[in-house]
């Protein structure tokens, strides 16, 4: 398969799922698809425009509907289904499992799975968690900070000053998501998602000192493990050749798998406390959301007739 996969063995460990039926290559059964089906329309024979990459779910409804078929009528409506390919099928309500069922299932090779949830409680939750994990990613280098409850993703050349900014604003009572390496992943049209890598979660390099826990220096309250990408800041040293807005009118946008994120650049010079600036920028970022813009609020007191 080429994109992201999740296997079905996690899955089943996330979910606590019970297996009624292991064929001989669970560890080997790859996810692709984020949406999953309840198969009604294939119970009753039709397979027009059928994902059979998809997982299956039986509920209530398919549940009472196999309940009324003779075990004859049974057996072969499920072997229609199973023999497409499916990656399992899962039944939910802690239904029993009719032996057509298992029949199926040992002849093609497909896992059957239980959950005692209730159906819609149970895809909702299967789906948003698929939606994460298949959804399409990229890693950054840079540091990924929740301050005031906005997600702040910070940019820069190695050297600027991240990691210290990142410590700073720990210290300051927000919390780190990820230092040095951001996974980023697309899981709507809107939402990106950051998250640090497994191995380095928690951590943060600081240059002079080495590598510090911040779980375990600061708190649990000092990390989470994800964050949306509300604002981007681009941290550059300070090029006297450039020219900065210094009004903050101008709106900055950075593309991230797609989707435009509101931004600003921050030039780095001698005696900036980066860790207040990015705290500033972010509750201005937080007033602005909600309506009030203190540059264009001041240009519409100087010049009153400018129509800005």
């Amino acid at each position: 398969m080429t994109g992201p996969i999740v296997l079905l063995q996690k899955i089943i460990e996330d979910f606590e799922l019970e297996i009624l039926y292991e064929s001989d290559h669970l560890e080997d059964i790859q996810i692709a698809a984020p949406d999953v089906t309840r198969p009604g329309l294939q119970l009753a024979g039709y397979f027009d425009y059928f994902s059979e990459d998809r997982i299956q779910v039986i509920g209530n409804m398919e549940y009472a509907y196999l309940g009324k078929l003779s075990p004859e009528v049974r057996r072969k409506r499920l072997q229609a289904l199973f023999s497409c390919g499916i990656p399992c099928l899962i039944i939910t309500r802690n239904h029993e499992c009719f032996p057509e069922v298992l029949l199926a299932a040992k002849r093609n090779k497909v896992p059957i799975l239980r959950t005692r949830l209730a159906t819609s409680d149970f895809m909702s939750s299967l789906v948003k968690h698929l939606n994460v994990e298949l959804a399409p990613r990229i890693s950054e280098h840079g540091v990924l900070v929740e301050v005031n409850g906005e997600g702040i993703l910070i940019l820069g050349d190695s050297g600027v000053g991240k990691s210290e900014t990142a410590l700073e604003i720990v210290k300051r009572g927000h919390r780190l998501i990820a230092d040095d390496q951001v996974e980023i992943r697309r899981v709507s049209e809107t939402t990106l998602l950051g998250r640090a890598p497994d191995i380095i979660r928690h951590l943060i390099e600081i240059r002079g000192i080495g590598i510090i826990n911040v779980k375990e220096l600061f708190g649990v309250s000092s990390v989470k493990i994800q964050e949306s990408i509300d604002f981007v800041i681009n941290l550059e040293l300070w090029d006297e050749k450039k020219t900065y807005d210094r009004l903050g009118i101008n709106e900055e946008t950075t593309e991230i798998l797609g989707i435009p994120v509101p931004s600003i650049t921050i030039p780095v010079g001698p005696g900036r406390n980066l860790a207040i600036i990015v705290e500033a920028a972010a509750i201005n970022f937080r007033v602005k959301k909600m309506g009030y813009n203190a540059a264009k609020d001041l240009i519409d007191q100087v010049f009153p007739n400018s129509g800005s």
